[in-house]
């Protein structure tokens, strides 16, 4: 039985191209004279030519692809009462930050985005529809996630992060009927090659539709499972390897960093214990996984929906952003919290570009190594926040 497969591939001459995505000398590949490029294949593959088609010489990674949702908000309302600025915009210190992104292009790969709201006047928007639906936001979940990054202001009320962001990259890679992590490779390439700075993520891969998937070829629920996690990592090795590439490319191209939702499947509201790690693509090596935290009298508490073990944390419980056919409305989730820490890294990357200093390991550093914990309730477990809430530069 054939299935759709990633097949990923070195596209250099470079001798050490494959070396680069798999651990072996990453730094030095490709820094004398071309960017080390990648091949991103879709074939039918039957599941005993996968060891020959591994073995080619250019073959980077291999893996089945597999179902990706959204990781839906848990809570979806409308605002009742509006103030000047947003909660989250305050608790990250944009509203204090000389920086408002200006000249720094983010990506957005998500449901897609509402271009007639008003929060997005004035941004160029260079849009691609990954899936079989309608080119604009049907779900509304990309265009609150993309107010949250660079939104205007509506009705008075701030919402943006940074709001002199004057490009964004909109990539809908996920429809009603959910999207593949075939897509999702391809958008990231894509958002690279159209100068994102900043690529913001809150989708995840659907481990149990997969299974559901197999079972409905009428396997068995034991050999489902373990085909499906199989699957799994190899999915994560797919995206570690496409983030190597955008490290390696960093060099020659526009520095870039990858921003995911951690996940909501935590029920610490139920258990304190019962906590979900990260889930992919953000626990992928190389993309900054983000919690959810929310006010809890008399500070900021980790979410109990929040996957734990991410790398930072950003507001994500009643965040208030733009709504799908205009307004503003309340959601919550790790998807929420990832567009508020996508805003505060387009932040840090125009105030590292004012002093020269851009590069994408200087903006991950300045990101994670200047989250605080100060104003988080005690006790809190370290492993739940990361390094903690990310904050914007001051000066």
């Amino acid at each position: 039985m054939t299935e759709k497969h990633i097949i990923l591939r070195a596209t250099s001459s470079n001798t050490g191209a494959r070396e680069a995505f798999v651990g072996v000398n990453a730094l030095s590949v490709g820094m004398e004279s071309a960017p080390v490029g990648l091949g991103v294949e879709i074939a039918e593959i039957d599941r005993r030519d996968i060891p020959d088609v591994a073995s080619q010489s250019d073959v980077i990674a291999i893996a089945p692809a597999m179902p990706m949702r959204l990781i839906k908000p848990l809570d979806v309302g409308p605002v009742n009462a509006l103030g000047a600025v947003a909660w989250g915009i305050q608790a990250v210190k944009a509203d204090t930050s000389p920086f408002t992104g200006s000249g720094v292009v983010v990506a957005v790969l998500d449901t897609g985005i509402d271009p007639g709201h008003a929060a997005f006047a004035g941004v160029q928007l260079v849009q691609r529809n990954f899936t079989s639906e309608g080119d604009n936001d049907q779900h509304g979940h990309g265009t609150h996630c993309a107010g949250t990054i660079f939104g205007r202001d509506v009705n008075g009320t701030r919402i943006g992060v940074a709001r002199g962001v004057t490009k964004a990259i909109i990539g809908k890679v996920v429809g009603k009927g959910g999207g593949s992590s075939d897509v999702i490779v391809k958008a990231i390439q894509w958002a690279v090659e159209n100068g994102a700075n900043v690529i913001s993520m809150s989708i995840g891969i659907d481990f149990p539709g997969y299974v559901a998937e197999l079972e409905r070829r009428g396997m068995p629920t034991e050999l489902a499972v373990s085909r499906a996690l199989e699957a799994y990592r190899l999915n994560v090795q797919i995206i570690d390897r496409v983030a190597a590439l955008v490290k390696s490319q960093s060099a020659f191209l526009q520095p870039t960093v990858i921003v995911a939702a951690a996940g909501n499947e935590s029920r610490r509201q139920l258990n304190p214990d019962f906590e979900v790690a990260v889930s992919p693509p953000a626990v992928a090596e190389g993309i900054i996984s983000v919690a959810a935290l929310g006010q809890v009298a008399p500070g900021l508490e980790i979410a109990p929906f929040s996957n734990t073990g991410a790398n930072v944390s950003g507001p994500g419980v009643a965040i208030n952003s733009a709504s799908m056919g205009g307004g503003l409305r309340l959601m919550s989730g790790t998807s929420m919290a990832t567009p508020h820490v996508a805003g505060v890294a387009a932040l840090w990357a125009e105030k590292l570009r004012g002093s020269g200093q851009l590069t994408a390991l200087n903006l991950t550093a300045r990101l994670i190594g200047r989250a605080e914990t100060q104003g988080l309730n005690q006790p809190f477990d370290p492993f739940d926040i990361g390094a903690g809430l990310v904050q914007s530069p001051q000066s």
